[in-house]
């Protein structure tokens, strides 16, 4: 574990090396996030074998975590060249206005230190190399990571190799160091250079951290994912003209991963007396369980599972086949004890279960939906000509990302994507995924008449013409990049 005293020194090397990220170009910050990529691919092998060990994962599942996670950094190595993420504004000065108008040239800037808490469901795409990592170092931030205990020795192998890497292209020292242990974690996003958090994992944990966040003398921005139910609606029309379909698709994605990631569809609106149920029910039993992540989590899914089911109005719909002591279990309840009840119906449960929840009107419906907190995702499964304005108007303000068709397990890593949500889905309405998620590392500095020797060199002319940016009002893309 990783002593206060340690911590201190690992913060003050990252606050030094702090100065050298935000003063990075574009293409020096991308050739560094690059450097990173080319290092964990071409251990591709050693860190596979490692994580298979401590996380029970599995080889393929773990080989395409690891190319997700080099594909981000170097999805963000784009973004860095690309330059509009730096949001380059000019306002020309203007004697004749009035009053008369200075000039002004505005842009996002590092913070500095930023600490990742790794999560344990994706040990390397959420962990020391992911999503927030990436993007911090994108935005010019050296990072510290705090170790998920779930696969320690793969969190400092991975920091070994991508810290070498970085030092290796010209990363100054310091860039990206790793603790462990929930103290050193604790005095990590209290310490005073750390000037951001990103946190992946439960909602008690999360919600303590970002209780420490905001309770220091100076606090800073917590970046949390937490909980998620991912509400799925299934229409009249759409259970009626492809209700095995769906079916089979439920099945399949809620039990992808042992019903581990964080995407899961957790409760299902379907429509009574139309035989989806029925067809969910024929699906299951094929449907295979397997070893979770650790042991903790194995023994809070059927903790978890107990607790729905106290609920009188919950009903075992079917199981699937267990394995190592874990079965998929799909659960029954209805639309007006969710309105009555939510506080018990719909808490998020880590593993292998769904939640189908029937309703008889539109009424019964939307009540329940009313009540659903936010979620990273929300499905409609719908016909055309069937009106579902109001529907989708209600999982709109729920989730982060509305889906049509097919399930929320599986998030691109795209430009667009956008993976958070409302309260508990996330603490912000930034996004964790996806080249937006540069924008939680960033602040905004204005410079008012200041020469052009004395500017970032993003916002010197010569800068200018290569680079997006707002002129007056007026969006410049430059045609030759």
């Amino acid at each position: 574990m990783t002593s206060t005293a340690d911590v201190d020194a690992i913060v003050s090397a990252a606050a030094a090396a702090a100065p050298v990220w935000r003063r990075s170009t574009g293409s020096e910050r991308a050739s560094w996030l690059r450097a990173a990529a080319d290092a964990i691919d071409a251990e591709v092998a050693e860190l596979v074998a490692i994580a298979d060990e401590e996380t029970r994962l599995g080889v393929p599942r773990l080989t395409g975590e690891v190319a997700r996670t080099s594909g981000q950094l170097r999805l963000f190595a784009s973004v860095v060249e690309e330059g509009s993420y730096l949001e380059l504004t000019i306002d020309d000065a203007d004697a004749s206005a009035a009053p008369p108008r200075p000039e002004l040239r505005r842009m996002l800037t590092a913070l500095g230190p930023v600490a990742v808490f790794s999560a344990s469901n994706f040990p390397f795409a959420f962990s020391v190399a992911g999503g927030d990592t990436a993007s911090a170092l994108a935005a010019g931030n050296p990072v510290i990571v705090k170790a998920h205990s779930g696969h320690p020795r793969l969190s400092v192998r991975t920091a070994e190799i991508v810290a070498a890497a970085l030092e290796a292209a010209g990363a100054p020292s310091g860039s990206l160091a790793l603790i462990e242990g929930r103290e050193a974690g604790n005095a990590l996003v209290q310490h005073p250079l750390v000037k951001a958090a990103g946190f992946t994992g439960s909602v008690a944990g999360g919600r303590a951290l970002f209780d420490l966040a905001s309770a220091r003398p100076e606090p800073i921005p917590f970046y949390g994912e937490l909980g998620s139910i991912n509400p799925v609606v299934v229409t009249p029309g759409a259970a009626a003209a492809r209700g095995e379909a769906l079916a089979q698709g439920l099945v399949g994605s809620f039990t992808l991963g042992v019903g581990q990631f964080c995407t899961k569809p957790g409760v299902v609106f379907v429509p009574e007396g139309l035989g989806f149920e029925d067809a969910v029910a024929a699906a299951v039993p094929a449907a295979s369980g397997g070893p979770l992540l650790t042991d903790r989590i194995t023994a809070a899914f059927p903790e978890g599972l107990a607790r729905l089911e106290t609920d009188a109005s919950v009903a075992v719909v079917a199981t699937g086949v267990e394995v190592s002591g874990v079965r998929p279990v799909v659960l029954a309840t209805d639309a007006r004890a969710v309105a009555e009840r939510p506080e018990a119906l719909l808490e998020e449960c880590f593993g292998p279960v769904t939640l189908l929840v029937r309703y008889s009107s539109e009424d019964e419906l939307h009540a329940a939906l009313a009540v659903v907190p936010g979620s990273l995702t929300a499905t409609l499964h719908a016909e055309e000509g069937e009106d579902v304005a109001e529907t989708l108007e209600l999982l709109q303000e729920r989730a982060g990302r509305v889906l049509f068709a097919g399930w929320p397990t599986g998030v691109a890593v795209t430009w667009s994507q956008h993976h958070g949500g409302p309260w508990p889905a996330t603490t912000s309405l930034h996004t964790s995924v996806g080249a937006t998620a540069i924008r939680r590392f960033l602040r905004p500095i204005a410079f008012q008449d200041a020469p052009e020797r004395l500017l970032p060199e993003a916002l010197r002319d010569a800068s200018l013409a290569r680079l997006p940016h707002r002129r007056n009002g007026v969006l410049t893309v430059p045609a030759s990049r």
